[in-house]
């Protein structure tokens, strides 16, 4: 997110705002390291492990790990006849990733011969998220994808009228919501469970995971005999960045009104 995606400085709607211009491609590119020690798995082994990463920023995409060749483990790889062509980087080669008699096709990808442009990118390898069972950053597993370092996450206490509705009833209101505010994201309102009508939410089987704020469950409304399938969702055991919003409920869905005042 953040540099690349959702209004950030090498986005495609890069804001205006600004007193300087980018000599750049309307495609850009930014590598740095990554220097925490990061490591994938595949069946409880290795597939690399090491602390010499190197981020991927890259327009409208989010940030990809790329490791030195050497640090993967060249025993589970096996040479792919597939290959891509990125306009901004070159051709990719691909590899197979095989451990334990389980074989994830063209798991790996790295450019042998990147274009003048992104040389940098040379002896560099990355392996596609889903293609491992679990990522570690140190020793803690992380999900969904690392953790941009220039994405920020905050919440703050609020005093202003949140009142959300739904076909004529109410649903909450409250004058002390939380505002969480995240990079490239509308500010969202979280709202305390006293707050919110209970008894017309149903728990519902959907989730999701953020890996700032951690794995979200969701509600449905029930009005009568109406529903209104995942209209809120909440943080039970949120990771540090949704701490401060736990527990809390926030309204996200087209049919529902939601006033501020």
């Amino acid at each position: 997110m953040s540099l690349t995606i959702g209004g950030g400085p090498l986005a495609r709607n890069a804001p205006k705002t600004v007193n300087y211009t980018f000599d750049s491609p309307a495609h850009a590119l930014f590598l740095h390291p990554f220097t925490r020690r990061v490591r994938a798995e595949v069946g409880g082994q290795a597939v690399f492990d090491t602390g010499r990463g190197m981020l991927l920023h890259e327009t409208s995409l989010l940030p990809a790990l790329y490791v030195p060749f050497e640090d993967l483990d060249a025993s589970l790889l096996a040479e792919s006849e597939h290959t891509t062509h990125c306009p901004y980087k070159g051709d990719a080669a691909y590899w197979h990733l095989s451990v334990g008699g389980h074989t994830v096709e063209n798991a790996v990808w790295a450019y042998p011969q990147p274009n003048e442009d992104a040389s940098w990118l040379r002896g560099l390898a990355s392996v596609y998220w889903d293609a491992a069972d679990a990522w570690y950053d140190e020793q803690e597993q992380v999900y969904g994808h690392l953790r941009d370092p220039f994405h920020r996450v905050d919440a703050r206490q609020a005093r202003r009228v949140v009142r959300v509705s739904w076909q004529g009833e109410t649903i909450a209101v409250t004058d002390h919501p939380k505002v969480l505010s995240e990079t490239g994201l509308p500010d969202r309102y979280y709202l305390a469970p006293e707050t919110v009508r209970r008894d017309l939410l149903v728990p519902s089987r959907t989730t999701a995971y953020c890996p700032y704020k951690g794995r979200a469950s969701y509600w449905s409304l029930r009005v009568g005999d109406a529903e209104l399938a995942d209209a809120a969702f909440s943080y039970t055991q949120p990771l540090k960045d949704g701490r401060d919003v736990r527990e809390h409920l926030s309204f996200l869905h087209s049919e529902l009104t939601v006033e501020v005042e």
